[in-house]
């Protein structure tokens, strides 16, 4: 839910991007970091576990300038995609405003994204969200990469709300930024609408 303070006007919003173990969360994270203005962003932190991997989150403050004189500033968070975290998803979860699904578009990660976003639906679900209403945008991720399934073919599996779905490489930031985009715009529409 997002925070409103009066005294220093501003709105701040959570946006989490999850999705399976290794499909590109944190590279959309990275990339968001690199290109945006430094003086727009905050530090970005990251955990990881010895194997390199997002034991936790990574947090990015990023500022997109002023609505109706408040300042917008959108926290952006990822969840550790693999299996045995679901108790840290679900505390990541609290407090969201918005969802990027970030999909493994390799053949081979069909099942892990139907698994995990039946993940999410669970967790929103126990946190008080109905995830059929929630800001939700897709990202079909590592469409770089050979034996990829078609975005007909992700739509169908992962897209039953039929929302905003994007096509990304987020290790060369196709798509990144669109998807980045589409999910403010969602969320900044749900809050003048009075939020969940």
């Amino acid at each position: 839910m997002s925070f409103i303070n009066y005294s220093s006007r501003e709105i701040n919003c959570k946006v989490v991007y999850y999705g399976p173990g290794l499909c590109g969360k944190t590279a959309n994270l990275q990339y968001i970091f690199k290109r945006m203005n430094p003086e727009a962003r905050g530090k970005m932190i990251s955990l990881a576990t010895e194997t390199e991997r997002t034991l936790f989150f990574d947090f990015l403050p990023v500022s997109l300038g002023e609505i109706r004189g408040f300042k917008t500033r959108f926290h952006l968070y990822t969840v550790p995609g693999q299996v045995f975290y679901d108790a840290s998803r679900r505390l990541i979860l609290r407090g969201v405003d918005g969802v990027v699904f970030c999909a493994d578009s390799q053949l081979t990660r069909m099942d892990a994204n139907v698994e995990s976003l039946e993940n999410l639906h669970v967790n929103l679900r126990e946190q008080g969200y109905d995830p059929d209403k929630l800001p939700l945008t897709l990202q079909y991720n590592k469409r770089d990469l050979p034996n990829i399934a078609s975005v007909s073919e992700l739509h169908a599996l992962l897209n039953n709300r039929n929302v905003p779905e994007f096509e990304a490489a987020a290790i060369t930031g196709a798509g990144v930024f669109e998807t980045l985009k589409s999910i403010i715009r969602l969320i900044l529409v749900d809050l003048k609408k009075g939020g969940k």
